[in-house]
Order: C-alpha cells, then structure tokens, then sequence
C-alpha cells in the first residue's frame, strides 16, 4: 500500500529532511513507485506538485529536496497502485474546494465495495478509491454544515463519523488539512512526533542524514511530523490507534 508523510507547525517550516527519508521509500528502499505528490499551505494558497514517475526517479523530487519551501501544513505521498492505473491523475494529495479555501487530501489503504452516491459537486477526476472517498468527505461536510465553515470540534466529531464509515468498507488512512489544522486518521499503520525545545539531532532510517534542530530552529519552535512508518532511527514516535482520529494544530495534538 502507499505511505503518507504530514506536517503541521506553529510557525512556517521546511520540511526537506523528513521529505528525503519519505521520498527514498518510493522506490529504492521500498517499492512505493507508482508515483507521489506533495502539498503546501501558503496562506490561503496551495502549491501542489506531483508526478506518476517513481519518487526516486523524479526530477521534481529532487527539486522538493533541495529547495526549502516553508509552511505550516504540508501533506505528502508516495504511491503503491492498489486501484486505479498508474497516472498523473491517479496521485495523491488530492485538492478541491470548499468553504472558500482549499482542502487537502491522502489516503493510505484499500476500499471495498466502496460506491457511495455523489450529487456531482464534487467528482473523482482520477479512477482510485482514495478520490471518491475525497469527494464523498467533501460532499458529507457540505450536507452537514451548509455554507458555514464548523468549528473545529463539530469538524472533528463530523470527520470521526465520516471516517468510521468509509473505514468500515477497508483500510483507511487519511491525512486531511484546509490549512487550518490537520486532521488524521488512522485504520492500521500512522505515527506521529512532536519536535519542540529543547530539540536534539535526528536520523534519518532511510538515508545517512542527520540534522542537529538545535541548529536550524528558536525554542518557540514545535513542529508535529506523522507519517505510517517512522522516519528516524533515534526519536519516540508514538502510534496512533486503530480507529484514532488526531487533529493537529500550531504543532500540537488539539
């Protein structure tokens, strides 16, 4: 199956190290190589890019891993084709509009009889059951609350609920953000940590990298990193539960 990579901060931040550990998994030490893609919040804008090429192959990889962008949301995703032909089309993070922002998307998992009704405001554009499930979120949000952004508990219980359903037809792990917070969920495999004063050096599992964060960080800083498989070899991830919905905001579990 595919992998997921989050980012959530207090402050903008780049995320160039764990994205080269979660980028080496794409294809040279795991077999995620069906494509990938990343996402990151400025302000109410999203740069998005992504490409069906292996990660370790890819050109635009490569520029991700070089060029510093800074953010305080980001969600990425290497790709393990389940359903749905490898395509341009068929890469996550997905992004839609709703409310007047955009909303982010990636699924990890494989859904069964999964065939819900969508009323066509939103449609997959790809053929995977991680953008229908997308669209059906979207869809549910809408009919529940309007044209009325919810507060952030309403949004949390209404995503639980959405969640559970569309988990019940198989696996779903989900990272989900509208550059406010950062909600997850968990069906089999997600970990998170949070990294705030004092900070030490991380190493990486998947390349001979280390970063001293003592180095490159304030001690205001806190930034909150899940993924389905930890990153380094020297830090405490925790895991999350089965079923477990987390919202992350400001770097912190809310």
């Amino acid at each position: 199956m595919c992998q997921l990579l989050g980012m959530n901060c207090n402050t903008p931040t780049d995320i160039v190290f764990s994205f080269t550990g979660f980028a080496s998994r794409g294809g040279l030490t795991d077999h995620h190589s069906d494509g990938w893609g990343i996402a990151f919040f400025e302000g109410s804008g999203v740069r998005t890019f992504v490409d069906h090429q292996a990660a370790v192959h890819s050109p635009v990889a490569e520029l991700i891993k070089q060029y510093p962008i800074k953010s305080q949301h980001v969600i990425a995703h290497i790709r393990k084709a389940t359903q749905g032909r490898v395509t341009l089309a068929n890469c996550h993070p997905f992004v839609r509009e709703l409310w007047g922002r955009y909303w982010v998307f990636a699924h990890n998992g494989d859904l069964k009889n999964f065939t819900p009704a969508l009323d066509g405001v939103f449609r997959p554009v790809g053929t995977t059951d991680s953008e229908q499930a997308f669209c059906y979120i979207l869809q549910e949000l809408r009919k529940r609350f309007g044209d009325t952004l919810p507060l952030l508990q309403d949004m949390r219980a209404a995503l639980a609920e959405i969640a559970a359903f569309i988990a019940s037809h198989g696996t779903f792990n989900m990272l989900l953000s509208d550059g406010s917070a950062l909600y997850s969920h968990c069906s089999t495999h997600l970990y998170y940590l949070i990294r705030q004063h004092p900070f030490a050096t991380a190493h990486l599992s998947d390349e001979e990298l280390s970063v001293d964060f003592a180095e490159v960080t304030t001690a205001n800083d806190r930034v909150a990193v899940i993924v389905t498989q930890p990153l380094t070899d020297n830090e405490v991830w925790t895991p999350f539960l089965p079923g477990e919905l987390k919202v992350f905001v400001e770097g912190a579990v809310a």
